[in-house]
């Protein structure tokens, strides 16, 4: 199978390889709102959406005309690649994947990309890479790159430049080497339960330095916008949060390598987070209630991480020969697992659970992911399709109970009687 990777590593650039980043990545925020400029001027005038070869032909003048002619100062290929992601943010948003596309701010993230490997070279001998109207570079080569170059992005965070090269490469199928399956239920107390009554804490990254980060936006907020003095705390703003998503990115790849190596099969629900995180403010002629308290539940759900969480388990397992089953989340919290006995009254509190019907008593967020694990391996055994992570479409889930697929066997087989649960 072919696998798709990128490994990203700290650029060393000197002063004018600085200035000549910070142009290009200009250059290329210019062409994106040029061109979706033209386009909404083009449909206000009734036209066509104008596709990526006829704005290429655009660019093309725009390099060589009397008004933009410092555009050919920049590689033509960013560039191009520009145009590309913003004709695909259309497309996302014709499919409904996506809201309308925006203008992009100075202020936002700066980056550019080399889409062809024969365009830039890399010399791991040495740490260094060239780059074309760069130049050679050094580069802080911290692992070795494995597979092929295919493209290279430059990114600009925090004081940083960062090159980030996707690689492909060949790999063996895998078979896991675990033989346990595994339901998990995310919170705020606890970051995540598993069935067998284990349990991570949160991190709270964003919570721990919450109080610096406060203190220096103060600052910030004092000076004379966009002076000197001001650039100087926004960097120090920056540096901060920069930090806060570097120790929430490290917690997250920890949690999710050691729950891919240990278990074969994990299912989680099936979140929808920006739901979960709307404001409550409601509108001036219906306010919302709580207002404050739900901003502050909207930080801690938004800073646990759960749609990243969610994304590195689905690759890890992949890569690792697992499965991940996406079940609804529904009255987990509030069914009992021994008797099936749906009640809101069954969570006394947070984390209490006692059955009204049958008085079972366990642990909340336990209860919850033993329901889940419960429903994920219901789909399995109901041949619903799992296969991209999520709940099949009725229409497409099989009609009769069936055994796991070849490709799916040797996840879903080390489960003890889970072709053998009704489907309902």
């Amino acid at each position: 199978m072919q696998r798709l990777q990128a490994f990203q590593f700290e650029l060393r650039p000197n002063g004018q390889q600085k200035r000549e980043m910070h142009r290009f990545a200009g250059a290329c925020r210019f062409v994106f709102n040029k061109a979706l400029a033209l386009q909404k001027a083009n449909h206000e005038a009734g036209g066509k959406f104008i596709g990526y070869v006829a704005m290429a032909k655009q660019l093309t003048d725009w390099r060589n005309g009397p008004e933009t002619p410092w555009l050919k100062e920049a590689p033509v290929h960013p560039l191009q690649h520009a145009l590309k992601d913003l004709d695909r943010a259309y497309q996302h948003f014709f499919a409904q994947r996506a809201a309308f596309p925006q203008f992009k701010k100075k202020s936002g993230k700066q980056s550019f990309r080399y889409p062809d490997a024969k365009q830039f070279k890399l010399d791991e001998a040495n740490g260094r890479v060239f780059l074309p109207k760069l130049g050679w570079m050094r580069l802080r080569l911290s692992r070795p790159l494995l597979g092929t170059p295919k493209n290279a992005t430059v990114s600009y965070r925090a004081g940083k430049w960062y090159v980030s090269i996707q690689t492909e490469r060949k790999v063996e199928a895998l078979i896991p080497q675990a033989t346990s399956a595994i339901g998990i239920d995310v919170g705020i107390t606890r970051f995540a339960t598993f069935s067998d009554g284990d349990f991570l804490a949160p991190l709270n990254s964003f919570k721990h330095h919450q109080i610096r980060l406060a203190r220096y936006q103060r600052r910030m907020a004092r000076k004379v916008k966009f002076s000197s003095n001001w650039n100087k705390e926004k960097a120090k703003v920056q540096k901060i949060h920069t930090r806060i998503a570097n120790c929430r990115k490290d917690f997250l790849h920890k949690a999710t390598t050691a729950i891919s190596q240990n278990h074969a099969l994990v299912c989680i629900e099936d979140l929808q987070v920006g739901n979960i995180s709307k404001s409550a403010q409601g509108s001036r002629e219906q306010p919302g209630k709580n207002v404050k308290a739900k901003s502050g539940l909207n930080c801690s759900n938004l800073d646990q991480g759960w749609s990243e969480f969610r994304r590195q388990l689905e690759y890890k397992l992949q890569w690792s020969g697992g499965m991940l089953v996406a079940v609804l989340p529904q009255n987990t919290s509030c069914t009992c697992p021994a008797c099936a006995h749906v009640s809101k009254d069954n969570r006394r509190t947070q984390a209490q659970f006692l059955c009204v019907a049958c008085g079972y008593q366990n642990h909340a967020d336990v209860v919850g992911a033993m329901n889940v694990l419960e429903r994920g391996l219901r789909l399995l055994a109901c041949g619903e399709d799992v296969s991209r992570a999520k709940v099949a479409r009725p229409k497409r889930a099989a009609s009769v109970k069936q055994e796991p697929t070849e490709a799916t066997s040797t996840s879903t087989m080390l489960v003890t009687g889970a072709v053998g649960i009704p489907c309902f």
